[in-house]
């Protein structure tokens, strides 16, 4: 006879259920969404939070990390002026989305209609049996957008997602036609300050020739969790210049899984990681060439400071068929404290023999030469310190060749930078 013991839940994980339990009566959905409910918060129940005996936690302990979750009540908040200016902003405040202008060539519903209607393009499916951001959101969802975008966008488009603390959970569905160009923004902030714990599954589907910049920008609270997930499909000749930028939060891990299914087709991704105070921040990547003739690169910077931690997790898989893929990763770390910690890991698993694929990264701290050849020219160390800092993560962020674009995340970068440095 097998026994299986009973899991004791944490405060935390008590908390999320005791959380599905106040709100599952006003969530929406239908018959069908109701029961998809039920059975993922059923799951939390029985097996808790991720620990790092599973291989994809093994370096972000979830069900350690996360000691506590807040009521599910925050504080109000209102929009922000957007990050571009010009830009059209759909508005996530506080889990809700609210009223915006129409844009040309965008078709735009709610989520919350789409899982009252019982659009199944919204329910999301489990990535893997290990998927916790997955079934946390699944359960306790309350809003996004479902973005059906058939021209290409004039201006820059910000999904701005405004939490004033408590619990939010938002996912938002961007299907991009054939041959549509344009910019997203899809950014996180906190300006209330009030602890937050915050999921967001984002799905982005690009189709023939379609050519988009993303931009993923998180700068919540200091006391802040964020959970969030990217899927993205990339069609015939399609090209996804992908930017993920963390500049806040305490406990932040942002899964991105990508399927390359279109011949053609290019990723650029480029990531910048801010860790300060007693912070933990990870990104974990999942890569898979399924045809022929496909590239990708990835560069991820980060920068260390006091006792904050960090993981990236790369993996790019290559099928059979997927010849002539040529696919580069990188992970460069800046650690400016004894007592941060940085962890890389990137895996290559490559099943077709004519291929270009490789690895690497690096920990180290400032070159000294470079610091000397600034300090010799007058300049005090801690201000040299700082341009060779922002020169290490800007390089990346110059790589989207958009000068509003990278001179607003410049910004946010350099201002987290006084504040740490």
């Amino acid at each position: 006879m097998n026994v299986q013991s009973k899991i004791t839940l944490t405060a935390a994980e008590e908390a999320l259920v005791a959380a599905f339990g106040r709100l599952s009566g006003s969530l929406p959905g239908n018959a069908d969404v109701t029961t998809e409910r039920d059975r993922l918060a059923g799951e939390l129940r029985k097996t808790g939070l991720p620990t790092r005996r599973i291989e994809a936690w093994h370096y972000t302990d979830l069900r350690n990390l996360l000691r506590t979750v807040p009521e599910d009540a925050g504080e109000a908040v209102n929009p922000l002026p957007a990050l571009l200016q010009g830009s059209a902003v759909l508005p996530l405040v506080q889990g809700r989305a609210g009223s915006a202008p129409e844009i040309d060539g965008v078709e735009r519903r709610k989520v919350s209609d789409a899982l009252s209607g019982g659009d199944k393009t919204v329910r999301f499916a489990l990535s893997h049996a290990d998927d916790a951001i997955g079934r946390i959101n699944g359960a306790l969802v309350s809003d996004g957008y479902v973005l059906d975008i058939a021209a290409s966008l004039e201006a820059p488009l910000e999904l701005q997602a405004v939490h004033g603390g408590g619990q939010v959970h938002t996912r938002n569905r961007l299907n991009f036609a054939e041959g549509v160009t344009g910019t997203v923004i899809e950014r996180h902030v906190a300006p209330a300050g009030a602890a937050a714990l915050v999921s967001n599954l984002s799905a982005l589907t690009l189709g023939k020739d379609a050519e988009i910049t993303y931009v993923v920008m998180q700068s919540q609270g200091a006391n802040d969790t964020h959970l969030g997930k990217l899927k993205i499909e990339l069609g015939e000749n399609a090209k996804l210049k992908l930017l993920i930028v963390n500049a806040g939060g305490k406990l932040v891990r942002h899964e991105i899984d990508c399927a390359v299914v279109g011949e053609g087709a290019d990723l650029m991704l480029r990531g910048v990681n801010l860790l300060g105070g007693e912070t933990h921040t990870d990104i974990t990547f999942d890569l898979g060439h399924n045809v022929p003739n496909t590239t990708s690169t990835e560069i991820i910077r980060n920068v260390v400071f006091d006792k904050a931690r960090g993981v990236f997790q790369g993996l790019i898989r290559v099928a059979p068929d997927a010849q002539k893929t040529d696919a580069k990763m990188s992970c460069n770390t800046l650690l400016m404290s004894d007592f941060g910690s940085f962890n890389a890991k990137p895996e290559l698993e490559i099943f077709a023999d004519d291929v270009q694929c490789g690895h690497g990264a690096t920990v180290t701290d400032i070159d000294p030469n470079h610091l000397y050849y600034l300090m010799a020219r007058g300049i005090p160390r801690k201000v040299a310190e700082g341009l060779l800092i922002h020169a290490f993560v800007a390089e990346v962020v110059e790589e989207l060749e958009n000068e509003a674009l990278s001179e607003a995340v410049e910004a946010i970068i350099a201002d987290w930078l006084d504040r740490h440095e």
